[in-house]
């Protein structure tokens, strides 16, 4: 039971003073303190989930069993952030090629396919972080 609610507790407790930012009632200088403070609270977080399996076993069996559970979790966490950051990736790659790609088919029509290629490079950053996920859940 605490290894569910104390992570909930702390990721409530990061989230809640981000609502001032997105409401934009926080000055900018303020939102990037409270940016800055949410991400080095974010890492903390993390390293506490890490470290709580280790912290709660008592028996070496047990603590056997959460080194395995460490690297399940781990090889989850690495799978995440490939899909997440690839997918970021190719969102920022489309962002700047898609409205480039359409300014140009509007000047000259003969350019739509070279522009298509472009566009179709930054979905495919996308769908190797996927692959690579992939790869490491089957690891697991």
């Amino acid at each position: 039971m605490l290894m569910f609610i104390l992570p909930a507790i702390l990721v409530a407790a990061i989230i809640f003073p981000l609502f001032a930012i997105y409401k934009g009632t926080a000055d900018r200088k303020s939102a990037k303190r409270r940016i800055l403070f949410h991400l080095c609270s974010f890492a903390a977080v993390c390293c506490v989930v890490l470290m709580l399996p280790t912290i709660a076993a008592a028996a070496p069996n047990e603590a056997a069993a959460s080194a395995a559970g460490n690297a399940q979790g781990l090889g989850f966490i690495a799978a995440a952030l490939a899909t997440g950051f690839s997918a970021l990736g190719a969102g920022i790659a489309v962002a700047a090629a898609a409205p480039a790609a359409i300014g140009a088919f509007s000047e000259d029509p003969k350019a739509f396919g070279k522009s298509l290629i472009f566009v179709a490079l930054g979905e495919g950053v996308a769908i190797y972080g996927l692959l690579i996920s992939i790869l490491i859940l089957n690891k697991i």
